[in-house]
């Protein structure tokens, strides 16, 4: 199986870590990973004040702080997982590259707020799902 990690560092990416590592059957050297996460884009006054080679270390450095503690613990567990970082919006973003990826499973953590808190300010788990043809299991 083709499994995609979006990840965002939040302690949801460690209870959706924890929950893979507790159901052998998503959580296999038999599966294939890619962890993914996606940054915020920058204001474009920002980037064209900086500079493409500052913003691309940025983007880069935040990227790391993110996929790093994951990747460390997927080696951990003996699986070796491809990392990917995007910059756009999350939600959009991730349904992307799931559908382009052609991936059999998306796997988030979801902060779990509420209908009428996701109605307001959204959420990117509301967006995955909204904008998604893969199965999305989503962890809270």
């Amino acid at each position: 199986m083709k499994i995609l990690l979006a990840v965002d560092g939040s302690p949801y990416t460690k209870k959706m870590l924890a929950y893979l590592a507790t159901h052998s059957e998503l959580f296999a050297n038999s599966n294939s990973y890619t962890v993914l996460t996606v940054q915020p884009a920058l204001p474009p006054r920002a980037r064209a004040a900086v500079g493409k080679e500052i913003v691309d270390a940025y983007y880069t450095d935040e990227s790391e702080k993110v996929i790093a503690p994951v990747t460390k613990f997927l080696l951990r567990h003996g699986i070796d997982a491809k990392s990917e970082w995007k910059v756009g919006h999350a939600g959009q973003t991730i349904a992307k590259f799931a559908d382009a990826g052609q991936f059999d499973l998306v796997v988030m953590g979801s902060h779990g707020h509420g209908a009428l808190m996701s109605l307001v300010m959204g959420s990117v788990a509301t967006q995955v799902l909204a904008h998604c043809r893969v199965p999305v299991l989503m962890v809270r």
